[in-house]
């Protein structure tokens, strides 16, 4: 049975999460670039927030004794398997979580430009994923 108090507890960390990532709708490029304690905050931010995303994925998946993906990035095709997400919204979520193995492991060429690019152009994808959990939840009672 999904655990729907944690569903809906990280869905909630997701929202803030990207209420944190309003702060830099107007932080100009050259600020950020010699910025690194706010280049570190965006960075941690999404990092979270992706996590949080990929959380719920797997949650959702072994819940539901769906298929075991092969990567973090997989877990939302499973999702689009089952009708959670569309698999247009899976291809953008599979990005996500190839931005985040880069935040993880090749943390040494994040750029800021596509850091604070994703913060501003990409944030509302964590508010359309919680949308689309929240009703496959909703279909599920």
């Amino acid at each position: 049975m999904v655990d729907k108090p944690l569903i809906n507890r990280l869905l909630a960390n997701l929202r803030g999460y990207r209420e944190d990532l309003h702060e830099f709708d107007n932080v100009k490029l050259d600020s950020f670039r010699v910025d690194t304690r706010t280049q570190r905050y965006a960075e941690r931010t999404l990092h979270v927030a992706i996590e949080c995303c990929m959380d719920i994925c797997h949650h959702l998946i072994s819940d539901q004794q769906w298929r075991e993906p092969d990567s973090y990035a997989d877990a939302f095709n499973v999702l689009a398997e089952h009708g959670v997400l569309t698999s247009e919204a899976a291809t953008k979520y599979r990005l996500m979580a190839q931005f985040r193995n880069k935040l993880v492991h090749y943390y040494e060429k994040i750029e800021s430009e596509q850091v604070l690019s994703i913060a501003r152009l990409r944030a509302d994808d964590f508010i359309d994923f919680a949308a689309s959990i929240e009703v496959w939840l909703a279909q599920q009672n």
